[in-house]
């Protein structure tokens, strides 16, 4: 459902005009087959599957309302957007909120006055996502130069798609090393089977933005035109300084925008190249990596031209190590805090496959700790007052902090997505000193930005960010199997300032009361640092991480 009303906004003595963009997802359970194999209970908005993207234009405000007729809470979050000054409407069950109850509506306020570009809307409670609810989100542009790059716009969704409920699939998980099961995700592609894929019509000289969503919780895509150049400008709502690639190769959750000029001769069609791959599950000709195709038709009745095939070490990928940002931001400097976090191995000494990037598998806890450091008081600075299992890491105002994630564990890729910020692309390079894995630090004046990286085996990443946002962050690999396992931490960020700019809507703290949770005190419902109630955290063997200045 899609109203618009507007409104004449007064700014420097101009009239601007704005939107207020309302969806409605109806949210609820759907039998369906969406790859034509296996039919199961899956979640869907509005009684469909795939639910259509959603479009806005910058400056607009998304009010985004989600029915919940499911039998268990739900959240939404918009992948990439910020929330700057309402932490609250992030949507990550038990973090910002304890969900939206059985029967309950709420409508999330997005603001898009400061972002724009290509994102996507999912829910963030439990393993609801992997079941279908999900969407691409385009923040249409207003600048005129970049408006001017291009003459048509084309959204390219990826999506991987279970043989089972998510339920089965975790269950699953706990007895099945490493997640190597035998029931391989099929892939979509624009919300259809892969190999049903719709053509996309290229006219000769055009110039179209491709916009690529990884809306994935397990595969890696790669993505080509042979052919055809790219030209990357934009990575995970960020846009950058133009450069030219041969391909795109994404983690779960990263976008690119990029720039694709039609060639003048209508003499052949072409094939738009999606490889599906990830070392998370077993290597399987056909199954792991997949390879799939979209029609790229100028002329119908026209040839495919074929291509000599070539490696992947001869492409040339996009690589945000290599990108500037279009703003010129400078490496933030000097840095205040230094975080070292590493990746910790399944524990097989318990019944769950549990992954950590802190000490402790994250686990919720009673009371959000949005809603801890909004109500502690001076005790919010103090990490007392957060249940370990939150890793809760605290962060001072406005200082600049480098984050190193460290995956000693292979040969298992993981990626990493930060809530509320997106951070500068520092380093990359190998964990052993040893290895013959080159370091990669960032290559031009200024250091990329996006929310979306690759953890490659036996390598760290560094990143960096500006505490300039506060509230409660949530930190997590996107590989949703190992977040649900507990690979996952939270920045509280600024906790005296949030508690003098944040409001949490009364409506929020009465989903929590329905559903049972406290909305103050420290992580169990008390004050101080007595957290009887909680469960013993699980504790992950692994390499000491180290947390420095403050």
């Amino acid at each position: 459902m899609l109203a618009y009303t507007l409104l004449i906004l007064l700014a420097g003595g101009l009239q601007a005009l704005a939107a207020h963009v309302q969806v409605t997802w109806d949210i609820g359970y759907l039998n369906i087959s969406r790859d034509g194999l296996s039919t199961w209970q899956a979640i869907g908005a509005n009684g469909q599957l795939p639910i259509p993207p959603i479009y806005v234009t910058q400056g607009d405000i998304l009010e985004l309302t989600a029915i919940n007729h499911l039998d268990k809470p739900v959240t939404l979050h918009t992948h990439g957007l910020f929330q700057r000054n309402s932490s609250y409407y992030d949507g990550a069950g038990m973090v910002t909120e304890c969900g939206i109850p059985p029967g309950s509506q709420f409508t999330y306020i997005i603001e898009t006055r400061n972002q724009s570009g290509t994102h996507w809307v999912h829910s963030h409670y439990g393993p609801e996502a992997i079941d279908g609810l999900r969407a691409a989100l385009v923040i249409r542009d207003l600048d005129p130069k970049l408006l001017d790059e291009y003459d048509e716009d084309v959204l390219l969704t990826l999506e991987d798609w279970g043989q089972e409920p998510s339920n089965a699939m975790l269950e699953r998980m706990k007895t099945t090393s490493l997640g190597r099961h035998p029931n391989y995700p099929t892939v979509l592609i624009n919300g259809i089977n892969a190999n049903l894929s719709q053509p996309i019509r290229f006219l000769p000289g055009r110039r179209y933005r491709l916009r690529v969503v990884s809306m994935s919780f397990t595969y890696w895509f790669k993505v080509r035109l042979p052919g055809h150049a790219m030209q990357v400008i934009e990575a995970d709502g960020i846009y950058s300084q133009t450069s030219a690639v041969d391909g795109l190769d994404m983690c779960p959750g990263q976008r690119y925008s990029v720039i694709i000029t039609a060639r003048e001769s209508l003499e052949f069609n072409y094939a738009l190249n999606v490889t599906f791959h990830s070392n998370f599950l077993a290597r399987k000709p056909g199954l792991n990596p997949r390879y799939h195709h979209v029609p790229i038709v100028y002329r119908k009745d026209a040839p495919v031209k074929t291509f000599p095939l070539i490696e992947d070490h001869e492409v040339k990928w996009a690589d945000e190590y290599a990108m500037e940002p279009q703003d010129k931001q400078m490496l933030l400097e000097p840095v205040d805090q230094h975080i070292v976090l590493n990746v910790k191995a399944p524990n097989r000494n318990t019944s769950i496959s549990a992954h950590a990037y802190g000490d402790y598998a994250y686990a919720p806890v009673p009371v959000p700790p949005l809603y801890t450091a909004l109500t502690t008081g001076d005790m919010a600075l103090s990490p007392s007052v957060y249940a370990p299992q939150l890793n809760a890491i605290i962060l001072k105002h406005n200082h600049i902090v480098e984050l190193e994630l460290r995956n000693s564990f292979a040969p298992i890729m993981h990626t990493y997505h930060s809530h509320g910020h997106a951070f500068q692309v520092v380093e990359t390079g190998p964990v052993n000193s040893n290895s013959s894995i080159p370091v990669k630090r960032f290559t031009g004046r200024q250091p990329m930005r996006r929310d979306t990286i690759t953890l490659a085996a036996g390598q760290y990443v560094r990143v960096r960010i500006k505490a300039d946002n506060p509230g409660v962050w949530y930190q997590h690999c996107h590989q949703e199997q190992h977040n649900l396992s507990g690979m996952a931490f939270t920045f509280i960020e600024a906790p005296d300032v949030m508690q003098q700019t944040l409001r949490v809507p009364q409506e929020m703290l009465e989903f929590c009361r329905i559903l049972g949770h406290p909305t103050q005190g420290n992580s169990a419902g008390h004050f101080g640092s007595d957290m009887t109630g909680i469960d013993l955290p699980l504790a992950i063997n692994g390499t000491a991480n180290s947390i420095t200045g403050t």
